[in-house]
């Protein structure tokens, strides 16, 4: 009985941590825009494989899931997390609208992080897990502001 209540304990730990690691992350990409647009930020759009993508998930790991990254992206960026998972479940409009911006922006590979400016135009992109820690993530967007 104990372990069972240990187990469940860490499963409620894990999940809380999973939802606030996240929440700074959007799906809607149109109010991304608008949010760009009146906050002035740029737009970092992350196209992934969450959960079948093995460099997506270190890549969230080592880098957006760190506090580095969370107090950066909260004050200086509009975050939309564009998923194609295989084995969690998404709605039919979700994945229509990540599958068209997919073909919009030509992602050939995961994870693809493109940089756009707070009008939406492209700035830089990255394929791959090149960024790996916080500090050089900054460094791109920095390198990288218009």
């Amino acid at each position: 009985m104990l372990s069972f209540m240990k187990r469940l304990l860490l499963c409620l730990f894990l999940a809380t941590i999973s939802l606030h690691a996240s929440d700074i992350w959007g799906t809607d990409y149109p109010a991304a825009l608008t949010q760009a647009a009146s906050s002035k930020k740029p737009i970092l759009l992350e196209f992934t494989g969450s959960d079948w993508c093995p460099p997506c998930m270190k890549l969230t790991k080592t880098v957006f899931e760190q506090p580095v990254f969370e107090d950066f992206a909260k004050e200086n960026l509009v975050l939309v997390k564009l998923d194609f998972p295989q084995g969690k479940e998404q709605s039919a409009e979700l994945k229509a609208a990540n599958e068209a911006l997919s073909q919009k922006y030509q992602v050939e590979g995961f994870p693809t992080l493109i940089l756009l400016d707070s009008t939406g135009k492209e700035v830089t992109r990255i394929v791959g897990y090149q960024l790996r820690t916080p500090e050089a993530f900054l460094k791109w967007v920095q390198d990288n502001r218009k």
